[in-house]
């Protein structure tokens, strides 16, 4: 082979490597765009908008933090806000903006926007609860400190340093690429911004094959663990990074929000189809058990960029 034939092969080899690297990148991008499509359609079913409506209040639709077993979810949720809230309180205040990850229906924004009077960027993926978020927005009298995106956690569309703070609330068990979500968390934060986040974890010893049947209604084949979390936290550079064990709060929830839906069902029935009841009331039982064989955690990380 000549000189001229090496380059050539050389090249063709090189071409068929990018090109085999291409096809890898766009088939991860597939799927990710495939797990948003599921949540996004998941979130705009009347269905599933109703049920948040009739059982968990339609503001925070958040696991609570609960100072009773029989305390209203709604209340129990908004609670989690304020917790999380607390932690983020160093760095809201007005002028100061924060970004609200996977927003839902704005019960998270309209809380920080009212307590510190901070401007709050809203991203969230359903365009649906978007337009219910921003209506009850202008109805409070806040919609000048709260602009609502569409838009994806994976690929947030701001510039690096943006940000005070970052929170979200239950968000990441939908994404199927956390690291690059929580990437995206600490690009866009400022030095010495604020993180802080909860979401529905597997226990560290938990196979992702048991809760395959429990999280099949996240669209999700897995969830992450607490040593995840904290292990890409660290990896980012925020530090000190702390995890806020409410483990036990999630065993109540789930017990409370069976009852209540069992409870309301001939009220879920005339309002929603009477399969999505049907499979509430066998998916539900699942996550009591999970919580019950203490394979679930749950509870709320906050860190700061260096």
């Amino acid at each position: 082979m000549n000189e001229k034939q090496t380059e050539n092969a050389t090249l063709t080899e090189n071409e068929t490597t990018l090109t085999g690297t291409e096809t890898t990148l766009t088939g991860t991008e597939t799927t990710l765009a495939g797990n948003e499509d599921a949540t996004r359609t998941y979130y705009e079913s009347t269905d599933v908008d109703r049920f948040y409506d009739i059982v968990w209040g339609g503001e925070d639709i958040h696991t609570g933090i609960y100072e009773y077993d029989a305390e209203p979810v709604a209340d129990a949720s908004r609670r989690t806000v304020e917790r999380l809230a607390d932690r983020l309180a160093g760095r809201l205040s007005p002028g100061r903006t924060v970004l609200d990850l996977g927003s839902g229906y704005g019960g998270t924004a309209r809380y920080l926007a009212d307590r510190f009077g901070c401007d709050v960027v809203a991203l969230n993926l359903s365009e649906a609860q978007n337009e219910r978020h921003r209506a009850a927005n202008a109805k409070r009298g806040l919609d000048h400190l709260i602009e609502v995106v569409t838009g994806s956690f994976h690929e947030v569309p701001y510039g690096e340093g943006h940000f005070d703070a970052v929170c979200s609330l239950e968000a990441f068990c939908h994404s199927g690429d956390r690291s690059r979500v929580l990437s995206e968390a600490a690009r866009v934060l400022k030095p010495g911004g604020a993180l802080a986040f909860t979401d529905i974890m597997a226990a560290d010893d938990t196979p992702a094959e048991a809760l395959r049947p429990v999280v099949s209604r996240l669209g999700v084949d897995a969830l992450a663990t607490p040593t995840f979390y904290l292990d890409q936290l660290a990896e980012l550079g925020l530090a000190p990074v702390d995890f806020d064990d409410h483990t036990p709060h999630i065993a109540r929830h789930y017990v409370r929000l069976t009852a209540d839906t069992r409870a309301r069902e001939a009220d879920l029935r005339a309002a929603i189809s009477p399969a999505y009841v049907d499979g509430l009331l066998a998916n539900l039982p699942l996550w009591v058990d999970a919580t019950g064989a203490n394979r679930l955690r749950w509870g709320i990380f906050h860190g700061r960029r260096a």
